[in-house]
Protein backbone atom coordinates (compact mmCIF):
# COMPACT_ATOMS: atom_id res chain seq x y z
CA UNK A 1 0.00 0.00 0.00
CA UNK A 2 1.19 3.42 -0.94
CA UNK A 3 2.22 5.45 2.06
CA UNK A 4 -0.14 8.31 2.86
CA UNK A 5 1.45 11.70 2.55
CA UNK A 6 0.47 14.72 4.57
CA UNK A 7 -1.35 16.13 1.54
CA UNK A 8 -3.40 12.94 1.18
CA UNK A 9 -4.33 13.06 4.86
CA UNK A 10 -5.39 16.70 4.55
CA UNK A 11 -7.56 15.88 1.52
CA UNK A 12 -9.27 13.01 3.35
CA UNK A 13 -9.98 15.21 6.34
CA UNK A 14 -11.42 17.94 4.11
CA UNK A 15 -13.66 15.44 2.30
CA UNK A 16 -14.85 14.03 5.62
CA UNK A 17 -15.64 17.54 6.86
CA UNK A 18 -17.57 18.40 3.71
CA UNK A 19 -19.50 15.14 3.87
CA UNK A 20 -20.70 16.00 7.35
CA UNK A 21 -21.19 19.72 6.83
CA UNK A 22 -24.62 21.40 6.56
CA UNK A 23 -23.70 22.62 3.08
CA UNK A 24 -23.37 19.05 1.91
CA UNK A 25 -26.80 18.25 3.34
CA UNK A 26 -28.27 21.24 1.52
CA UNK A 27 -26.99 19.90 -1.79
CA UNK A 28 -29.16 16.80 -1.32
CA UNK A 29 -32.31 18.75 -0.46
CA UNK A 30 -34.98 19.30 -3.11
CA UNK A 31 -37.83 21.27 -1.52
CA UNK A 32 -37.17 20.98 2.24
CA UNK A 33 -34.76 22.60 4.67
CA UNK A 34 -34.33 21.08 8.14
CA UNK A 35 -32.49 21.93 11.33
CA UNK A 36 -28.78 21.71 10.90
CA UNK A 37 -29.07 22.41 7.19
CA UNK A 38 -28.74 25.62 5.23
CA UNK A 39 -29.12 27.19 1.81
CA UNK A 40 -26.08 29.20 0.79
CA UNK A 41 -25.79 31.67 -2.08
CA UNK A 42 -25.68 29.58 -5.25
CA UNK A 43 -27.87 26.80 -3.81
CA UNK A 44 -31.64 26.49 -4.12
CA UNK A 45 -34.78 24.75 -2.95
CA UNK A 46 -37.10 23.65 -5.75
CA UNK A 47 -40.76 22.73 -5.28
CA UNK A 48 -41.64 19.10 -5.98
CA UNK A 49 -43.46 20.03 -9.17
CA UNK A 50 -40.55 22.16 -10.31
CA UNK A 51 -42.57 25.36 -10.80
CA UNK A 52 -40.95 27.45 -8.05
CA UNK A 53 -37.38 28.01 -6.86
CA UNK A 54 -36.02 29.58 -3.66
CA UNK A 55 -32.55 31.05 -3.61
CA UNK A 56 -30.45 34.19 -3.86
CA UNK A 57 -30.74 36.66 -6.73
CA UNK A 58 -29.76 40.16 -7.87
CA UNK A 59 -32.48 42.02 -9.83
CA UNK A 60 -30.21 44.88 -10.80
CA UNK A 61 -26.92 45.71 -9.12
CA UNK A 62 -24.94 42.50 -8.77
CA UNK A 63 -23.48 43.62 -5.45
CA UNK A 64 -26.96 43.57 -3.85
CA UNK A 65 -28.21 40.08 -3.05
CA UNK A 66 -31.70 39.08 -1.95
CA UNK A 67 -33.33 35.83 -0.80
CA UNK A 68 -36.53 35.16 -2.73
CA UNK A 69 -38.88 32.80 -4.54
CA UNK A 70 -39.34 32.94 -8.31
CA UNK A 71 -40.93 31.03 -11.17
CA UNK A 72 -38.46 28.41 -12.30
CA UNK A 73 -39.22 28.90 -16.00
CA UNK A 74 -39.20 32.71 -15.67
CA UNK A 75 -36.50 33.71 -13.20
CA UNK A 76 -37.15 37.42 -13.61
CA UNK A 77 -40.61 37.07 -12.00
CA UNK A 78 -40.02 37.00 -8.25
CA UNK A 79 -43.08 36.29 -6.12
CA UNK A 80 -41.59 36.83 -2.64
CA UNK A 81 -38.52 38.56 -1.18
CA UNK A 82 -37.29 38.06 2.40
CA UNK A 83 -34.89 40.97 2.81
CA UNK A 84 -36.47 43.44 0.37
CA UNK A 85 -35.42 46.52 2.36
CA UNK A 86 -32.07 45.15 3.58
CA UNK A 87 -30.00 43.63 0.78
CA UNK A 88 -26.83 41.63 1.37
CA UNK A 89 -23.66 43.25 0.10
CA UNK A 90 -21.86 40.05 -0.93
CA UNK A 91 -22.53 36.48 -2.03
CA UNK A 92 -22.00 34.87 1.37
CA UNK A 93 -25.52 34.94 2.76
CA UNK A 94 -27.06 31.78 4.18
CA UNK A 95 -30.59 30.65 5.18
CA UNK A 96 -30.81 28.46 8.30
CA UNK A 97 -33.31 27.30 10.92
CA UNK A 98 -32.25 28.40 14.39
CA UNK A 99 -32.32 26.26 17.49
CA UNK A 100 -35.38 28.19 18.69
CA UNK A 101 -37.40 27.47 15.58
CA UNK A 102 -36.95 30.58 13.45
CA UNK A 103 -35.93 30.93 9.86
CA UNK A 104 -32.87 33.16 9.77
CA UNK A 105 -31.05 34.90 6.93
CA UNK A 106 -27.45 35.55 7.97
CA UNK A 107 -24.84 37.72 6.30
CA UNK A 108 -21.16 36.90 5.94
CA UNK A 109 -20.45 38.09 9.49
CA UNK A 110 -23.21 35.95 11.03
CA UNK A 111 -25.54 38.89 11.65
CA UNK A 112 -29.28 38.32 11.28
CA UNK A 113 -30.53 40.23 8.23
CA UNK A 114 -34.06 38.77 8.27
CA UNK A 115 -36.03 36.47 10.59
CA UNK A 116 -39.44 34.77 10.65
CA UNK A 117 -39.64 35.65 14.36
CA UNK A 118 -41.13 32.29 15.33
CA UNK A 119 -40.51 29.92 18.21
CA UNK A 120 -40.91 26.18 18.02
CA UNK A 121 -39.71 22.88 19.34
CA UNK A 122 -39.17 19.50 17.79
CA UNK A 123 -37.87 18.81 14.32
CA UNK A 124 -38.47 22.08 12.44
CA UNK A 125 -38.59 22.07 8.66
CA UNK A 126 -39.14 24.67 5.97
CA UNK A 127 -40.69 23.36 2.76
CA UNK A 128 -41.29 25.08 -0.59
CA UNK A 129 -44.70 23.82 -1.72
CA UNK A 130 -45.99 23.40 -5.26
CA UNK A 131 -48.10 26.51 -4.73
CA UNK A 132 -44.96 28.65 -4.28
CA UNK A 133 -45.61 28.97 -0.54
CA UNK A 134 -42.63 28.56 1.83
CA UNK A 135 -43.99 26.93 4.99
CA UNK A 136 -42.24 26.54 8.37
CA UNK A 137 -43.67 23.78 10.59
CA UNK A 138 -42.64 21.53 13.45
CA UNK A 139 -43.51 18.27 11.71
CA UNK A 140 -46.50 17.55 13.94
CA UNK A 141 -48.98 17.97 11.10
CA UNK A 142 -50.60 20.99 12.68
CA UNK A 143 -50.96 24.50 11.32
CA UNK A 144 -47.95 26.17 9.85
CA UNK A 145 -46.00 28.30 12.29
CA UNK A 146 -45.05 30.68 9.52
CA UNK A 147 -45.66 30.92 5.75
CA UNK A 148 -44.54 33.30 3.02
CA UNK A 149 -48.18 33.64 1.80
CA UNK A 150 -48.82 35.75 4.91
CA UNK A 151 -46.04 38.16 3.99
CA UNK A 152 -46.86 39.40 0.51
CA UNK A 153 -44.52 41.22 -1.79
CA UNK A 154 -45.76 42.65 -5.10
CA UNK A 155 -47.31 39.39 -6.34
CA UNK A 156 -50.48 37.45 -5.55
CA UNK A 157 -50.37 33.75 -6.41
CA UNK A 158 -53.31 31.32 -6.45
CA UNK A 159 -54.08 30.47 -2.83
CA UNK A 160 -52.90 33.84 -1.49
CA UNK A 161 -55.41 36.32 -0.15
CA UNK A 162 -55.49 40.05 0.35
CA UNK A 163 -57.55 41.84 2.98
CA UNK A 164 -57.58 41.65 6.76
CA UNK A 165 -58.04 39.22 9.62
CA UNK A 166 -60.56 41.01 11.84
CA UNK A 167 -59.67 38.96 14.92
CA UNK A 168 -55.89 39.39 14.88
CA UNK A 169 -55.67 42.63 12.92
CA UNK A 170 -53.26 41.05 10.44
CA UNK A 171 -53.42 42.70 7.02
CA UNK A 172 -52.51 41.21 3.68
CA UNK A 173 -51.80 43.56 0.80
CA UNK A 174 -49.53 43.79 -2.21
CA UNK A 175 -46.78 46.41 -2.09
CA UNK A 176 -45.01 47.56 -5.22
CA UNK A 177 -41.26 47.48 -5.62
CA UNK A 178 -39.57 50.88 -5.45
CA UNK A 179 -38.28 50.43 -8.98
CA UNK A 180 -37.91 47.71 -11.57
CA UNK A 181 -34.60 46.61 -10.01
CA UNK A 182 -35.22 47.59 -6.39
CA UNK A 183 -37.54 45.28 -4.39
CA UNK A 184 -37.67 47.60 -1.37
CA UNK A 185 -41.25 48.77 -0.59
CA UNK A 186 -42.66 51.31 -3.05
CA UNK A 187 -45.55 53.78 -2.80
CA UNK A 188 -48.35 51.64 -4.27
CA UNK A 189 -50.56 49.14 -2.44
CA UNK A 190 -53.38 46.84 -3.56
CA UNK A 191 -55.83 45.30 -1.11
CA UNK A 192 -59.46 44.56 -0.25
CA UNK A 193 -61.11 47.58 1.34
CA UNK A 194 -63.18 46.92 4.46
CA UNK A 195 -65.22 50.12 4.51
CA UNK A 196 -68.87 49.84 3.49
CA UNK A 197 -69.29 47.11 0.86
CA UNK A 198 -65.98 45.28 0.12
CA UNK A 199 -64.12 46.14 -3.07
CA UNK A 200 -60.48 46.02 -4.08
CA UNK A 201 -58.59 49.31 -4.22
CA UNK A 202 -55.23 50.51 -5.52
CA UNK A 203 -53.61 53.20 -3.41
CA UNK A 204 -50.78 55.65 -3.93
CA UNK A 205 -49.77 56.09 -0.31
CA UNK A 206 -53.15 56.56 1.39
CA UNK A 207 -54.92 57.95 -1.69
CA UNK A 208 -57.25 55.72 -3.73
CA UNK A 209 -56.31 55.93 -7.41
CA UNK A 210 -58.27 52.95 -8.74
CA UNK A 211 -60.96 50.60 -7.51
CA UNK A 212 -62.55 47.46 -8.93
CA UNK A 213 -66.11 48.19 -7.86
CA UNK A 214 -67.99 45.99 -5.35
CA UNK A 215 -68.11 42.20 -5.51
CA UNK A 216 -71.38 40.93 -7.06
CA UNK A 217 -71.05 37.22 -6.36
CA UNK A 218 -69.28 36.46 -9.64
CA UNK A 219 -66.78 39.27 -10.23
CA UNK A 220 -66.06 42.86 -9.30
CA UNK A 221 -68.62 45.10 -11.02
CA UNK A 222 -65.89 47.11 -12.77
CA UNK A 223 -63.84 44.08 -13.88
CA UNK A 224 -66.28 42.19 -16.08
CA UNK A 225 -63.27 40.65 -17.86
CA UNK A 226 -63.07 38.18 -14.98
CA UNK A 227 -65.92 36.24 -16.61
CA UNK A 228 -63.76 35.52 -19.67
CA UNK A 229 -61.20 33.48 -17.72
CA UNK A 230 -63.45 31.97 -15.06
CA UNK A 231 -62.82 28.59 -16.69
CA UNK A 232 -59.23 28.83 -15.41
CA UNK A 233 -59.71 30.35 -11.97
CA UNK A 234 -62.25 30.32 -9.14
CA UNK A 235 -62.62 33.60 -7.27
CA UNK A 236 -63.66 34.05 -3.68
CA UNK A 237 -64.44 37.12 -1.61
CA UNK A 238 -64.87 36.28 2.07
CA UNK A 239 -66.87 38.70 4.22
CA UNK A 240 -67.34 37.24 7.70
CA UNK A 241 -66.94 38.47 11.29
CA UNK A 242 -63.46 36.94 11.27
CA UNK A 243 -62.07 38.26 7.99
CA UNK A 244 -62.69 40.27 4.83
CA UNK A 245 -60.43 38.90 2.10
CA UNK A 246 -60.22 38.21 -1.62
CA UNK A 247 -58.34 35.37 -3.28
CA UNK A 248 -58.45 32.97 -6.18
CA UNK A 249 -57.43 29.40 -6.92
CA UNK A 250 -56.37 27.77 -10.17
CA UNK A 251 -58.68 25.11 -11.56
CA UNK A 252 -57.21 21.75 -12.65
CA UNK A 253 -55.22 22.10 -15.84
CA UNK A 254 -54.97 25.88 -15.60
CA UNK A 255 -51.64 27.44 -16.60
CA UNK A 256 -49.38 29.22 -14.13
CA UNK A 257 -50.51 32.74 -13.29
CA UNK A 258 -49.98 35.63 -10.92
CA UNK A 259 -51.29 39.09 -10.13
CA UNK A 260 -48.57 41.72 -10.25
CA UNK A 261 -48.51 45.25 -8.83
CA UNK A 262 -45.87 47.09 -10.85
CA UNK A 263 -43.50 49.71 -9.49
CA UNK A 264 -45.38 52.43 -11.43
CA UNK A 265 -48.79 51.60 -9.99
CA UNK A 266 -50.43 49.22 -12.48
CA UNK A 267 -52.19 46.03 -11.45
CA UNK A 268 -52.01 43.15 -13.94
CA UNK A 269 -53.25 39.56 -14.20
CA UNK A 270 -50.62 37.55 -16.09
CA UNK A 271 -50.96 34.00 -17.42
CA UNK A 272 -48.07 31.85 -18.69
CA UNK A 273 -48.36 30.62 -22.27
CA UNK A 274 -46.07 27.57 -22.64
CA UNK A 275 -46.00 27.63 -26.46
CA UNK A 276 -44.51 31.12 -26.61
CA UNK A 277 -42.86 30.89 -23.19
CA UNK A 278 -44.17 34.33 -22.31
CA UNK A 279 -46.59 35.98 -19.92
CA UNK A 280 -49.88 37.18 -21.43
CA UNK A 281 -51.75 40.11 -19.91
CA UNK A 282 -55.37 39.07 -19.23
CA UNK A 283 -56.35 42.24 -17.37
CA UNK A 284 -54.83 45.56 -16.40
CA UNK A 285 -56.10 48.23 -14.06
CA UNK A 286 -56.30 51.12 -14.46
CA UNK A 287 -57.13 50.18 -18.05
CA UNK A 288 -58.04 53.64 -19.42
CA UNK A 289 -58.72 57.25 -18.41
CA UNK A 290 -62.11 56.37 -16.91
CA UNK A 291 -60.46 54.06 -14.36
CA UNK A 292 -58.73 57.04 -12.77
CA UNK A 293 -60.59 57.39 -9.49
CA UNK A 294 -63.12 60.25 -9.45
CA UNK A 295 -62.28 61.34 -13.00
CA UNK A 296 -65.68 63.05 -13.45
CA UNK A 297 -66.35 64.01 -9.82
CA UNK A 298 -69.54 63.32 -7.85
CA UNK A 299 -72.58 62.38 -9.96
CA UNK A 300 -70.37 62.50 -13.06
CA UNK A 301 -70.29 59.69 -15.61
CA UNK A 302 -67.17 58.66 -17.55
CA UNK A 303 -67.37 57.05 -20.98
CA UNK A 304 -64.04 55.83 -22.36
CA UNK A 305 -65.56 55.44 -25.84
CA UNK A 306 -66.53 59.11 -26.07
CA UNK A 307 -64.36 61.68 -27.90
CA UNK A 308 -61.27 62.66 -25.94
CA UNK A 309 -62.72 66.08 -25.18
CA UNK A 310 -65.91 64.73 -23.64
CA UNK A 311 -65.15 61.66 -21.55
CA UNK A 312 -67.23 63.14 -18.73
CA UNK A 313 -70.93 64.01 -18.57
CA UNK A 314 -73.44 64.53 -15.79
CA UNK A 315 -75.91 61.74 -15.08
CA UNK A 316 -79.61 62.36 -15.80
CA UNK A 317 -81.07 65.10 -13.64
CA UNK A 318 -77.71 66.74 -12.89
CA UNK A 319 -75.67 69.62 -14.34
CA UNK A 320 -72.01 70.67 -13.89
CA UNK A 321 -71.30 72.27 -10.53
CA UNK A 322 -68.92 74.65 -12.29
CA UNK A 323 -69.85 75.07 -15.99
CA UNK A 324 -66.81 77.28 -16.55
CA UNK A 325 -64.44 74.59 -15.28
CA UNK A 326 -66.21 71.89 -17.33
CA UNK A 327 -65.76 73.94 -20.50
CA UNK A 328 -62.03 73.94 -19.70
CA UNK A 329 -62.15 70.13 -19.16
CA UNK A 330 -61.87 70.52 -15.40
CA UNK A 331 -64.44 67.93 -14.34
CA UNK A 332 -63.27 67.01 -10.83
CA UNK A 333 -65.86 69.33 -9.26
CA UNK A 334 -68.58 66.98 -10.49
CA UNK A 335 -72.28 67.67 -10.91
CA UNK A 336 -75.24 68.89 -8.85
CA UNK A 337 -78.93 67.99 -8.89
CA UNK A 338 -81.26 70.09 -11.03
CA UNK A 339 -84.43 69.50 -8.99
CA UNK A 340 -84.66 68.77 -5.27
CA UNK A 341 -85.95 65.39 -4.20
CA UNK A 342 -89.32 64.96 -2.49
CA UNK A 343 -88.55 63.28 0.80
CA UNK A 344 -92.17 62.91 1.85
CA UNK A 345 -91.24 62.83 5.54
CA UNK A 346 -90.73 59.10 5.25
CA UNK A 347 -94.43 58.43 4.60
CA UNK A 348 -95.02 59.21 0.94
CA UNK A 349 -92.97 60.59 -1.91
CA UNK A 350 -93.30 61.44 -5.58
CA UNK A 351 -89.69 60.42 -6.24
CA UNK A 352 -88.87 57.51 -8.49
CA UNK A 353 -85.86 55.88 -10.06
CA UNK A 354 -84.00 56.37 -13.31
CA UNK A 355 -82.58 53.04 -14.46
CA UNK A 356 -78.94 53.17 -15.57
CA UNK A 357 -77.47 50.09 -17.24
CA UNK A 358 -73.93 48.84 -17.89
CA UNK A 359 -72.04 50.53 -15.06
CA UNK A 360 -69.19 50.02 -12.68
CA UNK A 361 -71.17 50.73 -9.54
CA UNK A 362 -70.24 53.86 -7.53
CA UNK A 363 -67.69 53.84 -4.72
CA UNK A 364 -69.09 51.67 -1.93
CA UNK A 365 -66.86 52.78 0.94
CA UNK A 366 -69.83 54.71 2.38
CA UNK A 367 -72.55 52.34 1.15
CA UNK A 368 -74.43 49.69 3.13
CA UNK A 369 -75.60 46.23 2.14
CA UNK A 370 -78.39 43.83 3.07
CA UNK A 371 -78.19 40.33 1.59
CA UNK A 372 -81.48 39.15 3.08
CA UNK A 373 -83.97 41.20 1.00
CA UNK A 374 -85.13 41.20 -2.60
CA UNK A 375 -84.42 43.97 -5.08
CA UNK A 376 -88.08 45.06 -4.89
CA UNK A 377 -87.81 45.38 -1.13
CA UNK A 378 -84.59 47.30 -1.65
CA UNK A 379 -86.47 49.83 -3.81
CA UNK A 380 -89.10 50.38 -1.13
CA UNK A 381 -86.43 50.66 1.54
CA UNK A 382 -84.62 53.35 -0.46
CA UNK A 383 -87.79 55.42 -1.05
CA UNK A 384 -88.63 55.29 2.64
CA UNK A 385 -85.25 56.77 3.56
CA UNK A 386 -84.74 60.46 2.82
CA UNK A 387 -80.97 59.93 2.67
CA UNK A 388 -81.05 57.16 0.06
CA UNK A 389 -79.74 58.35 -3.31
CA UNK A 390 -79.78 55.05 -5.19
CA UNK A 391 -79.59 51.29 -4.95
CA UNK A 392 -78.39 48.21 -6.83
CA UNK A 393 -78.40 44.42 -6.53
CA UNK A 394 -75.78 42.97 -4.21
CA UNK A 395 -75.61 39.55 -5.90
CA UNK A 396 -76.24 38.85 -9.59
CA UNK A 397 -75.80 35.09 -9.45
CA UNK A 398 -78.78 33.20 -10.80
CA UNK A 399 -79.58 35.76 -13.47
CA UNK A 400 -82.53 38.12 -13.52
CA UNK A 401 -82.31 41.46 -11.76
CA UNK A 402 -80.28 40.02 -8.88
CA UNK A 403 -80.84 39.76 -5.15
CA UNK A 404 -79.77 41.58 -2.04
CA UNK A 405 -79.34 45.31 -1.74
CA UNK A 406 -76.64 47.98 -1.83
CA UNK A 407 -77.82 51.45 -0.78
CA UNK A 408 -75.92 54.70 -1.27
CA UNK A 409 -76.61 57.59 1.09
CA UNK A 410 -73.70 59.83 0.12
CA UNK A 411 -72.68 61.43 -3.16
CA UNK A 412 -72.19 58.90 -5.96
CA UNK A 413 -68.53 58.90 -6.92
CA UNK A 414 -66.45 57.22 -9.65
CA UNK A 415 -69.18 56.18 -12.08
CA UNK A 416 -68.24 54.79 -15.49
CA UNK A 417 -69.63 52.64 -18.28
CA UNK A 418 -68.21 49.13 -18.73
CA UNK A 419 -69.16 46.33 -21.11
CA UNK A 420 -71.40 43.92 -19.22
CA UNK A 421 -71.68 46.26 -16.25
CA UNK A 422 -74.44 46.33 -13.64
CA UNK A 423 -77.68 48.28 -13.23
CA UNK A 424 -77.98 51.25 -10.89
CA UNK A 425 -81.33 52.68 -9.80
CA UNK A 426 -80.84 56.42 -9.33
CA UNK A 427 -83.34 58.25 -7.13
CA UNK A 428 -84.79 61.20 -9.05
CA UNK A 429 -87.48 63.86 -8.71
CA UNK A 430 -90.85 63.34 -10.43
CA UNK A 431 -90.14 65.95 -13.10
CA UNK A 432 -87.00 64.06 -14.14
CA UNK A 433 -89.03 60.88 -14.63
CA UNK A 434 -91.60 62.37 -17.06
CA UNK A 435 -89.56 61.68 -20.15
CA UNK A 436 -88.99 58.05 -19.26
CA UNK A 437 -92.26 57.17 -17.54
CA UNK A 438 -93.47 55.00 -20.42
CA UNK A 439 -90.31 53.94 -22.18
CA UNK A 440 -92.01 50.99 -23.91
CA UNK A 441 -94.59 53.18 -25.69
CA UNK A 442 -93.06 56.23 -27.47
CA UNK A 443 -96.38 58.02 -28.09
CA UNK A 444 -94.95 61.02 -29.97
CA UNK A 445 -93.07 58.78 -32.35
CA UNK A 446 -96.14 56.63 -33.03
CA UNK A 447 -98.40 59.65 -33.76
CA UNK A 448 -95.83 61.20 -36.08
CA UNK A 449 -95.38 57.94 -37.96
CA UNK A 450 -99.16 57.53 -38.29
CA UNK A 451 -99.63 61.01 -39.80
CA UNK A 452 -96.79 60.42 -42.23
CA UNK A 453 -98.30 57.10 -43.29
CA UNK A 454 -101.73 58.68 -43.85
CA UNK A 455 -100.23 61.42 -46.05
CA UNK A 456 -98.39 58.81 -48.12
CA UNK A 457 -101.60 56.79 -48.63
CA UNK A 458 -103.58 59.86 -49.74
CA UNK A 459 -100.81 60.87 -52.14
CA UNK A 460 -100.76 57.35 -53.62
CA UNK A 461 -104.55 57.43 -54.18
CA UNK A 462 -104.34 60.83 -55.90
CA UNK A 463 -101.50 59.68 -58.13
CA UNK A 464 -103.43 56.54 -59.08
CA UNK A 465 -106.48 58.60 -60.07
CA UNK A 466 -104.40 60.96 -62.25
CA UNK A 467 -102.64 58.12 -64.06
CA UNK A 468 -105.92 56.29 -64.65
CA UNK A 469 -107.60 59.41 -66.06
CA UNK A 470 -104.72 60.12 -68.42
CA UNK A 471 -104.66 56.52 -69.59
CA UNK A 472 -108.38 56.67 -70.36
CA UNK A 473 -107.98 59.92 -72.27
CA UNK A 474 -105.14 58.40 -74.31
CA UNK A 475 -107.30 55.44 -75.32
CA UNK A 476 -110.11 57.78 -76.43
CA UNK A 477 -107.64 59.76 -78.54
CA UNK A 478 -106.51 56.61 -80.36
CA UNK A 479 -110.11 55.50 -80.99
CA UNK A 480 -110.97 58.92 -82.40
CA UNK A 481 -107.93 58.80 -84.67
CA UNK A 482 -108.92 55.38 -85.97
CA UNK A 483 -112.47 56.54 -86.63
CA UNK A 484 -111.22 59.51 -88.70
CA UNK A 485 -108.94 57.32 -90.74
CA UNK A 486 -111.84 55.03 -91.66
CA UNK A 487 -114.05 57.92 -92.72
CA UNK A 488 -116.57 57.17 -90.05
CA UNK A 489 -117.40 60.11 -87.86
CA UNK A 490 -117.86 59.73 -84.14
CA UNK A 491 -121.15 60.40 -82.47
CA UNK A 492 -120.32 62.80 -79.69
CA UNK A 493 -123.74 62.49 -78.27
CA UNK A 494 -123.22 58.81 -77.56
CA UNK A 495 -119.68 59.47 -76.15
CA UNK A 496 -119.58 62.78 -74.29
CA UNK A 497 -115.90 62.29 -73.41
CA UNK A 498 -114.96 63.07 -76.96
CA UNK A 499 -116.30 66.58 -76.59
CA UNK A 500 -113.56 67.53 -74.13
CA UNK A 501 -110.60 66.87 -76.44
CA UNK A 502 -108.88 70.17 -77.14
CA UNK A 503 -106.31 68.93 -79.73
CA UNK A 504 -106.48 67.08 -82.99
CA UNK A 505 -105.90 63.37 -82.72
CA UNK A 506 -103.15 61.72 -84.72
CA UNK A 507 -104.15 59.01 -87.10
CA UNK A 508 -102.83 55.49 -86.82
CA UNK A 509 -100.98 55.64 -90.16
CA UNK A 510 -99.11 58.71 -88.96
CA UNK A 511 -98.22 56.98 -85.67
CA UNK A 512 -97.11 53.87 -87.49
CA UNK A 513 -94.81 55.88 -89.70
CA UNK A 514 -93.50 58.03 -86.82
CA UNK A 515 -92.51 54.98 -84.74
CA UNK A 516 -90.92 53.05 -87.58
CA UNK A 517 -93.82 50.64 -87.69
CA UNK A 518 -93.55 50.19 -83.92
CA UNK A 519 -89.95 49.09 -84.24
CA UNK A 520 -88.34 47.62 -81.09
CA UNK A 521 -85.32 49.78 -81.86
CA UNK A 522 -87.43 52.84 -81.08
CA UNK A 523 -88.67 51.65 -77.66
CA UNK A 524 -87.41 54.04 -74.98
CA UNK A 525 -89.38 52.75 -72.02
CA UNK A 526 -91.73 50.05 -70.87
CA UNK A 527 -94.12 49.99 -67.92
CA UNK A 528 -96.63 47.57 -66.47
CA UNK A 529 -99.40 48.67 -68.82
CA UNK A 530 -97.69 50.40 -71.76
CA UNK A 531 -94.71 50.77 -74.08
CA UNK A 532 -93.17 54.17 -74.92
CA UNK A 533 -91.68 54.74 -78.41
CA UNK A 534 -89.29 57.32 -79.75
CA UNK A 535 -91.04 59.43 -82.45
CA UNK A 536 -89.03 59.85 -85.64
CA UNK A 537 -91.10 62.83 -86.81
CA UNK A 538 -94.44 64.41 -86.11
CA UNK A 539 -96.34 67.10 -88.01
CA UNK A 540 -96.45 70.40 -86.21
CA UNK A 541 -100.24 70.44 -86.40
CA UNK A 542 -100.58 67.38 -84.26
CA UNK A 543 -100.00 66.47 -80.61
CA UNK A 544 -99.21 62.83 -80.06
CA UNK A 545 -100.65 61.04 -77.08
CA UNK A 546 -100.27 57.29 -77.46
CA UNK A 547 -100.24 54.30 -75.17
CA UNK A 548 -100.23 50.74 -76.48
CA UNK A 549 -101.11 47.70 -74.39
Amino acid sequence: MEELTSSHILSLLLCSFLALSPIAFAAEVTDTLGKGQNVSDGETLVSAGGSYTLGFFSPGVAAKRYLGIWFTMSEDVVSWVANADRPLTDAFGVLVISGTGSLLLLDSSGQVVWSSNTTGTGFMTAQLLNSGNLVLSDGSGGAAMWQSFDHLSNTQLPGMKIGRNLWTGAEWRLTSWRSLNDPSPGNFHYTTNLEGVPQNVLLDGDKVIYRTGPWNGQWFSGVTEMATYSDMFAYQLTNTPSEVTYGYVAKPGAPLSHLLLTHDGVFRRLVWEPSSRAWKVFFQGPRDICDDYGKCGVFGMCNANAPSTSFCSCIKGFSPTSPVQWKMRGTSSGCRRNVMLDCGNGTSTTDGFVVMHGLKLPDTRNASADASITLEECSAKCLANCSCLGYAALDIRGGGVGTGCIIWKDDLMDLRYVDGGQTLYLRSAKSELAEVRYPAFPTGLIIGASIASLVMVLFALWLFAVVRRRRRESRISVDNAQGGANGAGADTRSNPALTVQSVRAVGLPTITEATGNFSEANIIGEGEYSVVYKVLFIPCTYQLTFVTD
